[in-house]
């Protein structure tokens, strides 16, 4: 039998806030636990939550972000539940009314493939805490500074039909955040995470498989690991002539593997009841545009421009824009270079990208300035250095060995342009090669190349390379 595989993602986003959703304690990651949670996070007797305005405004970025209607009047409710690191025994979230619904959002798939997944809802809650089981024999400890810090949970539509369309949608959510400013979208912190509802169904069948809900994955290679597993364990279960339990699962990242942790009644088993404590929030017109105006431009009309503006192909384009840093990088090389788009591109995308991932820092982290970069640039434009000798050039400035103009003199990297002395340097080659000469006007082309070798050989690489083919070329046939 052929099986169709259903996925929808409920993506949890820690906003960008000094405090959090109800109270004013921090929510600066790392202090020491339980140093950070307050009376109101506690929901102690005789305290009352106040809501932090500036999570309304993000949440209302992201909406209009997404294409998504921001709700002028938007509830607050208690989502009932027990966990240990719940202190009140509810969480205050949004059911009936959230402040975002409807939405889309464009993903790019192999081949210049666009897929739209629907955005159902984004609303605003307070997260929990954390239980630790490290240091603890036979206990489970309880650190709550998390708990009450802002959240805005994204949910998807159902129609991610694999894992990588699902890791797809997540990466361009992740970068979607991080370009607005709502996020930092640090997930080892657990900034930005996501739970994964999966179900399988027969190819061609409308109606939905029973789900189960994999809770709380925090990598994106993790999100692929953990579909795969599961919708692989829910096929070999159908066929098998069992049946797929609703429940909740957690994902072992050691054992590359999902296993149950509770049973569910229904779709949805958590008791909400509105909140006696928070009014609604009510939205005007002249506040949605005032956050309208805030916008900054967005990955996929950056994409558009990038390759409108400097004739970069869609792939080039997708990759430079893909996160705020490194399209603002890209630009500001662009810019210094005096417009050299598709040569920035190659070497932002190239060198500068593999000696970030070799060196396991980031575009913020780069010891090259696009000021630098776009300076050595200039001198692979003018004919000072090829392009061959620019990657000993961007090594050196890697190195901190100086500018480019720096080490291009101390290290005496010219690029020799004068057409009379590689003329003479070929014919010396020509002269101590005459039986590749011979064979060459034989008919075998193919030495072209071993004669070009040899001139660079003999000029250290410092040679124009398109004076040596054109000379080269004129003094073979002559």
């Amino acid at each position: 039998m052929e099986w169709e595989t259903v996925i929808g993602l409920e993506v949890h986003t820690q906003l960008a806030t000094a405090s959090k959703i109800f109270s004013g304690a921090s929510t600066t990651y790392g202090a020491e636990p339980n140093t950070q949670a307050c009376a109101v996070d506690l929901g102690l007797p005789g305290v009352l939550p106040v809501l932090n305005a500036e999570v309304v405004r993000l949440a209302a970025k992201f909406g209009l972000a997404t294409h998504s209607t921001v709700a002028t009047r938007s509830v607050f409710d208690r989502k009932n539940y027990f966990y240990p690191d719940l202190p009140k025994g509810y969480q205050i979230s949004q059911l009936a009314l959230p402040i975002v619904q409807g939405g889309y959002l464009d993903i790019d798939l192999d081949e210049g493939v666009s897929k739209r997944i629907g955005i159902t809802r984004a609303h605003l809650e307070e997260d929990a805490g954390k239980s630790l089981h490290e240091n603890f024999q036979g206990m489970t400890g309880i650190d709550l500074n998390r708990a009450g810090t802002p959240l805005l949970e994204i949910v998807s539509e159902p129609e991610l039909r694999s894992a990588k369309e699902a890791v797809a949608y997540m990466r361009k959510l992740h970068s979607l955040v991080r370009y607005l400013g709502i996020s930092d979208g640090n997930m080892q912190e657990g900034s930005f995470r996501c739970d994964a509802n999966v179900s399988v169904r027969p190819s061609g069948q409308a109606e939905f498989g029973t789900r189960a809900e994999i809770k709380n994955i925090n990598s994106f290679r993790f999100v692929e690991q953990a579909i795969n597993f599961e919708v692989e364990r829910q096929i070999l279960l159908l066929e098998s002539g069992g049946t797929v339990v609703q429940e909740t699962r957690l994902f072992d990242p050691d054992r590359h593997e999902t296993r149950s942790m509770r049973s569910k009644e229904e779709a949805n088993d958590y008791r909400y009841f509105p909140d006696p404590d928070l009014l609604p929030v009510e939205l005007d017109d002249d506040f949605i545009e005032a956050v309208r105006k805030t916008l900054p431009e967005l990955p996929d009309a950056r994409k558009a421009r990038f390759v409108s503006e400097h004739g970069l192909s869609a792939y080039d384009a997708g990759v430079l824009t893909a996160s705020r840093e490194l399209a603002d990088y890209f630009e500001a090389v662009v810019a210094a270079s005096g417009g050299q788009g598709k040569l920035s591109a190659n070497w932002v995308m190239g060198e500068l990208s593999g000696a970030l991932n070799r060196s396991n820092c980031d575009i913020t982290g780069s010891p090259v300035t696009a000021a630098a970069l776009a300076a050595m640039l200039k001198r692979i434009e003018d004919g000072t250095i090829s392009g061959k000798i620019a990657k000993q050039v961007f090594e050196a400035m890697w190195n901190g060995a100086g500018s480019a103009d720096e080490i291009i003199e101390q290290q005496g990297l010219k690029q020799i342009s004068d057409s009379s002395a590689i003329e003479g340097i070929i014919r010396d080659v020509l002269d101590n090669n005459p039986k590749q000469l011979e064979q060459y006007r034989g008919g075998q082309e193919k030495l072209f190349g071993f004669f070009v070798g040899q001139v660079m050989k003999a000029t250290q690489g410092k040679a124009n390379p398109k004076q040596v083919n054109e000379l080269l070329r004129k003094l073979l046939d002559s």
